[in-house]
């Protein structure tokens, strides 16, 4: 358990620390990292002082209770009047009549593996939930596109004919001359954003032109005239560095491991709900063998009264009887309606196209509900759940998004200071060949150094936004505190109840054999009498129902233990591992995720 904890501990402050920047608080940072590390060993603490490793535990003893009532010889037959051994499995004697359609009802069987299976392959929202890290993935690779390298170009072609007025040779008349121009300009280039928040670009310009003007002569003419420019802008304050200008990648990159983790949160609900609903299907499945059961018993004692209706039963008592049998059978009705429920949401669950929803086909558990104690360790359950959980991984994403967040709100404080350095090489001539070399020459370079500098008076803007962003590093902060804990009640809840539905089992087993035995003393004194009265007769009702009761119960406790196991499984994270599932999120969010 100890070294679990700390490689927990350990994972915590890896994932804090990827928060971290050159310009962090260092001071703001470390109180950061050492408040989620307390937050995880203040949970651990208490689990820790307890045994490593504790095997669940029954109260009362099953064998205890056979010797005590020296039932020991007749366990077969009290088994065989009521529980599991006493059920008819086969599909053809199930008492479900008829579907929507008319028809016999038709069954098909399924394991608890086939189902969970199908369901994490076939489920509609898993299936949606599988194509949002692709999506994620396209956003990210958005995100990185801001830094590849731009090609632009861009061709006019202009024709200028403008009439001037010009003094000429005379300084007392203006004359009238004309201007005629045509050209043709180039411009093509490459510009990239660099990750340390600075752009590089390099220009070519070229322009042809022909120009005539009367009373004037240019030479060249025609002329070829060129330029091209290397540019490089960088922010020395406001906008500097990988931290900020990467921010956005960061972000989508969260955003994607977000994605996954959420599609691992909802393959493991589904495969929660999934097994919770085989389980209660099974409970509706031996719902309806118990009412079938209990019915057919009521029928027969319904029959022995009326029989005596001339003797010492009278109509009231008669029509109690009647009144028994008649809520038994609505009784199973009710019960026959909840398994087709049952079986319908399981195939919504499994979305297995040969068992479409619309169809009339029951599904039906082949799988019987163990109940093997299980070996347990409250601190390693709890270790596990913060490692595995995928909440805690959205968590600690949300921490790094609000710090990403509130580094760039840090940054944006700052004044805007922008360098730019530039150099331009100049060619001109009349020939096109001629300009370029001119221009590999080199003989005419312009430079340019500048600087840019700009700052808000105030600067209340960029103030408010950085203080909303350290509050949001804190609710984050919170958040994960409030994860941690919640996971920690969740785990705690569903160890407790496996526990205590463990001790349920035994005990639901115990007042079933009880009330097989009340049953089974009745009937014998019946059989061994030769004579029964009414009133032995409504007894035995009772005694029917009280029997059927405890069937059910016992029942409810092996599913609500199985149930519980998976909850449990759930909590801690594991229950993908458990039921021998690969979580896998490949590239092409086509392939089959298992």
């Amino acid at each position: 358990m100890k070294s679990l904890s700390a490689g927990v501990l350990a994972g915590v402050l890896v994932l804090s620390a990827g928060c971290a920047t050159p310009f962090r608080d260092v001071r703001t940072e470390e109180t950061l990292r050492r408040s989620l590390v307390e937050t995880v060993r203040r949970e651990l603490a208490a689990p820790a002082r307890a045994p490593d490793r504790t095997l669940t535990q029954r109260e009362s003893s099953l064998e205890a209770f056979i010797r005590d009532m020296n039932l020991q010889t007749r366990v077969r037959e009290l088994d065989a009047l009521a529980g599991p051994q006493s059920w008819n499995f086969d599909a053809e004697h199930l008492p479900m009549g008829e579907d929507l359609q008319g028809q016999v009802v038709r069954t098909v069987g399924i394991t608890l593996e086939d189902a969970i299976r199908l369901a994490v392959q076939n489920n509609l929202q898993v299936q949606f939930a599988r194509l949002a890290p692709a999506v994620n993935e396209a956003q990210v690779q958005q995100a990185e596109a801001a830094f590849d390298w731009v090609f632009s170009a861009s061709l006019e072609a202009e024709r200028t004919r403008r009439p001037t007025a010009d003094r000429g040779t005379s300084p007392l008349f203006l004359q009238e001359r004309t201007r005629k121009e045509d050209s043709i300009t180039f411009n093509s280039g490459f510009r990239r954003q660099l990750v340390t928040g600075g752009q590089f670009s390099v220009q070519h310009r070229f322009r042809y032109s022909e120009l005539e003007e009367s009373g004037f002569f240019s030479k060249p003419n025609p002329s070829h005239d060129m330029d091209t420019s290397l540019q490089f802008d960088l922010p020395l304050l406001r906008g500097f560095g990988s931290d900020v200008t990467l921010a956005e990648v960061r972000l989508a990159k969260n955003a994607e491991r977000e994605a996954i983790a959420l599609l691992k949160r909802d393959v493991i609900r589904i495969a929660l709900e999934t097994e919770r609903e085989y389980w209660r299907l099974l409970q509706a499945h031996r719902d309806v063998l118990i009412l079938k059961s209990l019915l057919d018993r009521g029928v027969e004692v319904f029959g022995q009264v009326r029989a005596r209706s001339g003797l010492d039963a009278d109509p009231a008592q008669v029509a109690s009887a009647s009144a028994r049998v008649e809520e038994r059978r609505a009784n199973l009705i009710s019960a026959q309606n909840l398994l087709r429920r049952s079986s319908d949401r399981l195939k919504v669950l499994i979305n297995d196209p040969h068992l479409p929803v619309s169809g009339q086909v029951l599904l039906l558990p082949l799988n019987d509900a163990p109940d093997a104690p299980i070996v347990y360790s409250i601190a390693d359950a709890i270790a596990s759940a913060i490692e595995h959980r995928p909440e805690i991984d959205q968590a600690i994403l949300s921490i790094d998004d609000a710090t990403v967040r509130r580094l760039v709100a840090d940054n944006r404080r700052l004044p805007q200071l922008d360098l730019r350095l530039q150099t331009r090489i100049n060619a001109l001539d009349r020939r096109l060949g001629g300009a370029y070399e001119e221009s590999v020459d080199a003989q005419f370079i312009d430079f340019l150094v500048g600087l840019f500098f700009e700052q808000p008076i105030g600067n209340r803007s960029a103030e408010a936004l950085f203080r909303q962003r350290s509050l949001e590093r804190e609710q984050a902060v919170l958040s994960f505190k409030n994860t941690v804990q919640q996971v920690t009640l969740e785990v705690k809840n569903a160890l407790d109840n496996a526990v205590t539905s463990y001790q349920l089992i035994e005990q639901r087993k115990i007042a079933r054999l009880a009330a097989a035995e009340t049953l089974r003393v009745l009937l014998t004194q019946k059989r061994t009498t030769g004579g029964f009265t009414i009133e032995r007769l409504e007894v035995e009702l009772n005694r029917q129902e009280g029997l059927a009761n405890a069937e059910r119960a016992e029942v409810q406790a092996m599913v609500d233990y199985n149930v519980s196991i998976a909850e449990l499984h759930s909590a801690m994270g594991l229950l993908l591992e458990r039921n021998r599932i690969r979580f896998v999120v490949p590239d092409n969010p086509g392939a089959s995720r298992r």
